[in-house]
């Protein structure tokens, strides 16, 4: 539970149990209420890894598209 924390104080961002933080591959993105399901986002919008299925990936696609503005200097 303390690794959830230290993992959600962090974050760039986190909008609706996703956390979003920046990293060398782009953005790291893990599912807060299944942190099972996880994924690494490129700056451009591709899914570089993940263990999401696809209708997971594509609302989390949508959530990085629609407020990567607040994620950027």
């Amino acid at each position: 539970m303390n690794d959830l924390k230290t993992i959600a104080d962090n974050a760039d961002l986190i909008v609706n149990g996703y956390a979003f933080t920046k990293c060398e591959a782009g953005y790291r993105v893990l599912n807060l209420d299944n942190p099972e399901r996880a994924a690494v986002i490129a700056s451009d919008g591709e899914v570089l890894e993940t263990t999401m299925d696809d209708i997971e990936i594509r609302i989390t696609k949508d959530y990085f598209e629609k407020n990567r503005k607040y994620m950027e200097d």
